[in-house]
């Protein structure tokens, strides 16, 4: 029998992950969620059974698998639910609750499940890309990065208010919840920074009270520097532009070209590689590709009951919080 998913939180990325899981086969899927509507379009675009009551959504459907797609401050709460009943657990990108992320990585140290903090970023093509050229070493050593990320937060979410979507709160706002984001796919290739300095600001006249741009400074090992900008201000188009300064050439990552491509002394001319730009369901901004293939990985960890053939974990998940929360604390503003 398949394992039974059960997704926890059906709004953007509930339903995100419920696709996922069919375009790989999973038939053994249901819902939770507290908002009628979200249950409904779950179930009425998926065929899959839903359930207004977590209690009851667990003692009925009987699953093996939690795919946690809560707004952030309650993805602990579900991933403690998991853990008293050894049922293995996918978690969404999280910026909050530090003190019970290192709890639950003790909690689990002798426990055969899978705990999977999401990752989604290496699954990407453009850092994947670039990790192959830094293993390479295409570019000779590596100097310094500047990388500028951003999005116009109310087009995060089109379909509804700014103010009524997680991102509009100041513990998980939109441009302190990326900062992490980016840092998971940049600490697996160049390896865990010091904080060296944080400016952070709110600059716009959205309305929610967020410091909607961060600036970070951070030191990565053999005295690489990272500037590294995020931000919820740029429209009409997102901006995604990474620099990396070698010794010997030039990496560069463009967005909006979708392109990575790179240039050293001994060339004259550049070496591009363009990306498809994917499956982008409608009302979505990303592509589904590099979601399923994340989603992949962590079943692939379930069947085996394997921790390690997930890439990312609950340890390496606490260190980036540590590093937003030295950066913040080097901002000087303690909103």
């Amino acid at each position: 029998m398949d394992t039974k998913y059960l997704i926890i939180g059906l709004g953007s990325m509930g339903k995100r992950r419920i696709r996922n899981l069919m375009s790989l086969g999973i038939k053994n899927i249901a819902g939770f969620d507290p908002r009628a509507d979200r249950r409904d379009e779950a179930k009425n675009k998926y065929g899959i059974s839903v359930f207004e009551e977590f209690e009851i959504a667990v003692a009925e459907f009987k699953p093996k698998a939690y795919v946690i797609s809560t707004p952030p401050d309650m993805h602990m709460h579900y991933a403690y639910h998991a853990i008293d009943r050894k049922i293995n657990c996918f978690i969404e990108a999280s910026v909050v609750d530090l003190e019970k992320i290192y709890q639950l990585v003790e909690k689990i140290k002798h426990l055969p499940i899978v705990m999977a903090p999401s990752c989604t970023m290496r699954f990407f093509p453009g850092p994947r890309k670039i990790r192959e050229l830094i293993d390479d070493e295409v570019i000779g050593k590596i100097l310094t990065i500047n990388y500028h990320t951003g999005q116009y937060l109310p087009d995060w979410h089109p379909w509804e208010r700014v103010q009524d979507f997680y991102v509009a709160q100041r513990e998980t706002g939109g441009a302190r919840e990326i900062v992490p984001f980016e840092l998971n796919w940049l600490n697996d290739i160049f390896g865990t920074p010091i904080p060296l300095a944080c400016f952070k600001e709110k600059l716009s006249d959205i309305p929610v009270d967020i410091d909607d741009y961060y600036h970070c400074v951070l030191k990565y090992n053999e005295n690489i520097l990272l500037n590294l900008t995020v931000e919820v201000l740029s429209r009409p188009t997102s901006t995604r532009y990474m620099r990396i300064v070698g010794s010997d050439g030039l990496i560069i990552f463009d967005g909006e070209a979708n392109s990575v491509k790179y240039k050293n002394k001994y060339m004259t001319e550049w070496d591009e590689s363009k990306f498809d730009s994917g499956n982008i369901q409608y009302m979505y901004i990303n592509p589904e590709e590099p979601y399923i293939a994340e989603m992949k990985c962590f079943i692939d960890a379930v069947q085996v009951q394997s921790q390690a053939l997930f890439p990312h974990s609950l340890e390496k998940d606490s260190l980036l919080l540590e590093t937003l929360i030295g950066l913040e604390k080097l901002s000087g503003n303690s909103k």
